[in-house]
């Protein structure tokens, strides 16, 4: 066992230190740092008891027990934080702490016995995945609000958070299957050792993404309603789809690589929802998906006609601001890649 306790504390002062870097990192959104932050602090508790003396009071052995009904809540408010800029805490998310204070007076009124533990373990399985789910849907939700309001890069952050949540439900599930083996086995050290491993990976890699991918938690406003909520009675006029088309091919606005819904509507003078309809009902794409055909279409010309140009220059000149969200939404648009593309056509 002291393999074990080894592990169990390097990767506690590990989370410490990825804790302490969150903290004090530099950084204009400072909530989804601190909200990952308390997440580690509240994981560090949970590791703990593997090297430290067990305590006789039960308080303070109930809180260790019971801050694993933190950690899924803290992830939850964390998503949400990365996710929307202008999300923030209130005192109705205290509710999420509602379980863990349960327990914790619970433990404390009845003591911490065999029969306690199982139910505390159903409980804990059973929001672990409510909040996995919980999460899922925040990221759909998401997903859709800046498809049909962004132009942006926004995807990355879905296609990061969703990576990361799917790591941990993996995570998880040898964190389960090591809770049916027996403590002094060998099989269960080396899964033991394999799950905190990988859990330290996931951490260490979600971190450093954090911090130095800044765009990442660029976010979105969390106001914004997806547009099957839209009221979709009223039908635009086909001239107002004209109208749209003339001012895209002449203005060009697409080549702003911070355009939003809301700028757009601005621009030409229609209401936003108006504009979300006009789009989706008479183009069947999403906002993110009708500027980008336009992108594609100037990337186009200029791979066709300025060979001079790198493709890293022209996909800052139609709009982009990343490579990956170039190519992904060329290759979207005409299957090949952007070199192919400029390949096929010399």
């Amino acid at each position: 066992m002291s393999f074990i306790n080894d592990l169990g504390k390097i990767i506690f002062f590990l989370f410490l230190l990825l804790s302490a870097f969150l903290i004090t990192a530099k950084s204009e959104r400072k909530l989804p740092n601190y909200l990952f932050a308390a997440f580690l602090l509240i994981s560090v508790i949970d590791l703990s008891g593997f090297f430290l003396t067990p305590s006789d009071n039960t308080m303070i052995k109930g809180f260790k027990l019971c801050s694993v009904l933190l950690q899924m809540p803290l992830y939850f408010l964390y998503v949400n934080a990365a996710c929307y800029y202008n999300f923030t805490l209130r005192t109705k998310h205290l509710l999420h702490a509602l379980p863990f204070l349960f327990f914790l007076l619970w433990f404390s009124i009845t003591g911490i016995s065999e029969q306690n533990n199982q139910v505390f373990d159903i409980v804990a399985t059973v929001q672990y995945y409510f909040y996995i789910v919980a999460v899922f849907l925040v990221l759909r939700m998401f997903r859709k609000v800046y498809q049909e309001n962004y132009s942006s890069n926004h995807h990355l952050t879905y296609k990061w958070l969703m990576q990361t949540t799917i790591l941990f439900l993996i995570g998880n599930f040898f964190v389960l299957l090591r809770g049916f083996m027996k403590t002094d086995s060998f099989t269960f050290m080396y899964l033991y050792a394999f799950s905190s491993l990988f859990v330290l990976f996931i951490i260490s890699w979600f971190v450093l993404n954090a911090l130095y991918r800044p765009n990442l938690l660029a976010g979105i406003n969390k106001d914004l309603i997806p547009i099957q909520q839209v009221d979709e009675s009223q039908k635009e006029e086909p001239e107002q789809l004209k109208n749209l088309l003339k001012f895209m091919e002449t203005e060009k606005p697409y080549l702003d690589d911070k355009l939003t819904l809301q700028k757009l509507a601005k621009q030409i003078d229609i209401p936003e929802k108006q504009l979300s309809g006009l789009i989706n009902q008479h183009t069947g794409k999403h906002f993110f998906d009708f500027i980008n055909e336009f992108r594609i279409n100037k990337a186009k010309a200029i791979l066709k006609d300025q060979p001079q140009l790198t493709v890293l220059e022209v996909l800052y000149e139609v709009g982009f601001n990343s490579k990956s969200s170039f190519y992904t939404a060329f290759k979207k648009e005409t299957g090949v890649t952007p070199t192919d593309y400029r390949k096929s056509i010399v």
